[in-house]
């Protein structure tokens, strides 16, 4: 049921594993390696075809520092914390909700309304394309940040709901019962007994959640256009515009955009792995 140990296995297998993993590494690391090495290029290395060289001389400083001053990237930054942030608020607040109201109250449309929340999940973002900017565009939500994170908060909240359910229906019951035994309403149950509970839940739920919005980039060029609305994923490449094949800013901003959802891993990383694992293990 569960994989051998690798301590446990045959010598051959071992030996095989250990030659075969730090490959596997090199290979899975390889991309942002050449991104990192292409951020501290000058431009004339592009021009010479000199990509997978040794720089003919670095120029990290002035890349990044070019990103930042002769660019619009500060704003595709602001605009991509303006989506993020709200959509995870929004998203985790209303799940906790929905969550709670299908994994406690018992009733007969529960396991329908269930299914209605996640179905959306399994439906192609690809043939709501069309539907979904037709519908912004006559609620005036187009190329609007608050169009963007009212689509997000839509679409991430059937994922977030099945989350949060499993996760409250692992929850020990008799907690609830002794709540309301004791004549403690509903709402009371739900904000100090049950939402203390799911803290590492909704910490692992949040780094998920905004490792995604800030990730987008199919429903940010499809929603967005234009500085005052898009987010960074979608303006690093305004510098194919703005500096030609720029691919040395192309590749500082792509490191930049990066930062702040691997930062938040580190910063929640010790909630995220007690969220995903807590009810593993009895």
């Amino acid at each position: 049921m569960f994989p051998t140990p690798i301590e446990r296995t045959s010598r051959p297998w071992q030996i095989t594993y250990q030659t075969l993993l730090p490959l596997a590494l090199i290979l899975w690391l390889l991309p942002l390696i050449a991104v990192a090495i292409f951020s501290v290029k000058p431009d004339s290395d592009f021009a010479n075809a000199n990509y997978w060289g040794w720089p003919s001389s670095f120029e990290g400083f002035t890349n990044y520092a070019l990103v930042f001053t002769g660019s619009d990237m500060p704003q595709y930054l602001l605009n991509s914390f303006k989506i993020t942030i709200p959509t995870v608020i929004g998203a985790v607040g209303l799940s906790c909700m929905t969550g709670f109201a299908l994994g406690i109250y018992k009733f007969k449309a529960n396991i329908w309304l269930f299914f209605m929340f996640v179905a959306g999940n399994f439906v192609p973002f690809q043939i709501l394309m069309v539907p979904v900017r037709d519908l912004t565009l006559q609620m005036g939500l187009y190329n609007t940040i608050t169009g963007l994170v009212l689509f997000h908060i839509a679409f991430q909240t059937g994922f977030c709901t099945l989350f949060m359910r499993n996760f409250i229906r692992a929850l020990p019951f008799e907690l609830i019962e002794a709540a309301r035994v004791e004549g403690v309403s509903e709402w009371r149950i739900f904000w100090y007994v049950v939402l203390p509970l799911m803290k590492p839940a909704i910490a692992a739920l949040s780094v998920l959640i905004f490792t995604f919005i800030w990730n987008d980039y199919f429903w940010a060029v499809v929603l967005t256009q234009g500085v005052e609305s898009q987010p960074v994923t979608a303006g690093i490449t305004s510098f194919n515009a703005q500096y030609r094949a720029a691919y040395h800013l192309m590749s500082a901003g792509s490191i930049v955009a990066a930062l702040p959802p691997v930062a938040m891993f580190f910063l929640m990383q010790r909630h995220f792995i007690a969220g995903l694992t807590l009810g593993a293990v009895k």
